[in-house]
């Protein structure tokens, strides 16, 4: 419960914790009002230090459910495939903003910002020791 409320407490404080113009933009009507100013290099590295504490939080949940280094190494692997991905598409949308990518880029945010991948990977691995 403790890792959990964890992540709760990087959601409550996300405001004081990370800089993030978008956060404000995406709780406004963000379709009709301009993109907002940003420092791309400073974004970047807030989004990247919340994705790793999500993450270290998330990996740490990860173990405690199933007890098993091998799953714990492969959602490493997992959340690290995955940074690399998002964090380049993030960056075309933050440098190449078009009002008509708004909404995909709330969605391939919220990946980066929220534990969404550990969402995806309980499931995934309750499944997997079921069938083995």
């Amino acid at each position: 419960m403790a890792l959990f409320g964890l992540l709760v407490l990087i959601r409550v404080f996300e405001n004081e914790l990370f800089y993030d113009p978008y956060l404000l933009f995406f709780k406004n009507d963000y379709l009709y009002m301009d993109y907002p100013r940003r420092e791309i290099l400073k974004l970047t590295l807030f989004t990247t230090l919340r994705y790793v504490l999500n993450g270290v939080v998330s990996l740490a949940i990860i173990y405690l459910f199933f007890k098993d280094k091998s799953i714990v190494k492969f959602s490493v692997i997992v959340y690290t495939v995955a940074y690399l991905i998002l964090i380049l598409i993030f960056l075309y949308f933050v440098i190449n903003p078009r009002q008509e990518d708004y909404y995909l880029f709330f969605n391939f945010r919220r990946f980066l910002i929220q534990p969404v991948i550990l969402l995806l990977l309980i499931p995934a691995f309750y499944y997997y020791k079921l069938n083995r």
